[in-house]
């Protein structure tokens, strides 16, 4: 008998999970920096910068990589424009709802630690292990 249910993968199994860690870790790190060079309102406001970038981000890895096989080739594709789509509509929502109801709010450190935390992903290749080395 052929098993047509594609195979889904749990979070911490997913290929993006090591990098989802370490986003939030910088984001904390750059958050207790702010918290004692700056002060709180610059702390609350980088952390909720980080937020922004690490919440669409793991919405992203959730819906994208949940799939794995090759029969599963349809709805990796299906699942990664879903994925990119609320990603975007995700990180739009939480800026609104941020610039909306927090105040004070200290912008630099919010955009400083929402840019420093999607900088990770440009290290990605560096964080994320290969399966097969030359």
């Amino acid at each position: 008998m052929v098993d047509r249910m594609p195979k889904r993968l749990p979070l911490h199994r997913q290929p993006a999970s090591t990098l989802l860690l370490v986003q939030l870790v910088v984001a904390i790190v750059a958050t207790l920096v702010l918290f004692c060079f700056v002060g709180k309102v610059a702390a609350y406001s980088g952390l909720l910068g980080g937020l922004i970038a690490w919440l669409p981000n793991v919405y992203f890895s959730f819906k994208a990589f949940r799939y794995a096989g090759a029969r599963a080739a349809r709805d990796i594709v299906r699942s990664f424009y879903a994925g990119e789509a609320g990603k975007l509509i995700l990180t739009a929502l939480l800026f609104a709802v941020t610039f909306a109801g927090v105040k004070p709010l200290m912008p630099m450190a919010l955009f400083g630690v929402y840019l420093l935390t999607l900088f990770v992903n440009a290290c990605a290749p560096l964080l994320v292990k290969r399966s097969s080395r030359p």
